[in-house]
């Protein structure tokens, strides 16, 4: 419940935006986090966690949740089922436009994370085709299936999969060599039921009676074979959540948000943390670092006097005839 006007929005509640809520709120900051679907982000889907430092394993959404209880502890609001529909961001105050009402603060921390991309091709089996091994694989238990994407994730999950008694996984990988760990390659190996097809890619999944039967064929296009299977999985990398800020800040070609080491965008007021931003590791680990230091600096921002277009006066207001801390109408620094 928000019982205060914040003094720094979060959208996102992912592991980013909940250490961003964290830093804020032991500064000292009125922070509202808006999340459209539910607290933890695409950590929720990771079935086993073993390179978050503390825990040997731990299971994603039971991570989370430990995060958001400690958040709920520094009484910070957080508004679930919340979809963010615009942003006003040219002038001091930025205004957050949602499906239920709009909100409005000095600083604003993105950390809308990023979402699984889908696989590129037409198939009438939408039903068999899955982006979440501990949300769909349970019914796959004494089953054969076709993993897609040869990562740390497509291997993690995976082994998840076979953990859940799945009899077979195929995965298919288009670079000549998986980018997966080595551990966790072995690891696969040594299961027995874990099969790499590399250079090649998933041309077609159709329907085969009560199966699918899926085409894979070599880069070179000198070979092709139909794997029959009971589904697919697909994990073949993210795309960032930014369609919303489209014009309002810099993004690069990806359409990430390019901020710069202390996660400022190029819009004063505003800063990016996790998934979201342009870099090159995304793991929780870093998305933890830039939610500290997204919210540090927002903190900043909120209470030192206006600098070179950076920061507000501590009492929150604007001096007049000082604009420096606004963006231009499309959101941009002036």
């Amino acid at each position: 419940m928000i019982t205060s006007a914040p003094n720094v929005i979060v959208v996102g509640a992912g592991v980013a935006g909940m250490t961003a809520a964290i830093y804020g709120a032991r500064a000292g900051l009125n922070v509202l986090v808006l999340e459209k679907a539910s607290c933890g982000g695409l950590a929720n889907s990771s079935s086993n966690v073993e390179n978050f430092p503390s825990y040997q394993g731990i299971r994603g959404t039971e991570l989370t949740e430990r995060i958001r209880t400690q958040v709920e502890s520094l009484d910070v609001a957080i508004e679930e089922l919340t979809e963010v529909v615009d942003l006003d961001l040219a002038s001091p105050r930025k205004v957050v436009h949602t499906d239920a009402g709009r909100f409005a603060a000095p600083a604003l921390i993105v950390a809308t994370g990023a979402s699984p991309v889908r696989l590129p091709i037409q198939s009438d089996c939408d039903d068999r085709i899955h982006y979440c091994a501990l949300c769909d694989g349970p019914p796959y238990a004494g089953r054969e299936v076709v993993v897609v994407g040869g990562g740390n994730t497509g291997f993690d999950e995976s082994l998840h999969l076979v953990n859940l008694g799945v009899e077979s996984v195929v995965i298919v990988e288009c670079m000549k060599v998986c980018a997966a760990d080595q551990v966790l390659q072995r690891r696969a190996r040594a299961t027995g039921r874990i099969f790499v097809r590399t250079a090649s890619m998933v041309r077609a999944i159709v329907q085969d009676g009560s199966r699918v039967r899926v085409t894979i064929e070599d880069l070179a296009g000198a070979f092709s074979e139909d794997v029959p299977a009971d589904g697919v999985f697909v994990f073949i990398g993210q795309k960032p959540n930014t369609a919303i800020l489209k014009g309002k800040v810099a993004l690069d070609h990806a359409g990430y948000i390019v901020a710069d080491a202390l996660m400022h965008t190029d819009c004063p007021g505003v800063f990016a943390a996790g998934d979201v931003v342009a870099k090159k590791y995304r793991q929780l680990t870093t998305a933890m670092a830039d939610g500290t230091v997204a919210a540090l600096e927002a903190a900043r921002h909120v209470r030192e006097p206006v600098e070179g277009g950076r920061g507000l006066p501590a009492n929150g207001k604007e001096s007049a005839g000082r604009s420096s801390a606004a963006c231009t109408a499309d959101g941009r620094r002036p």
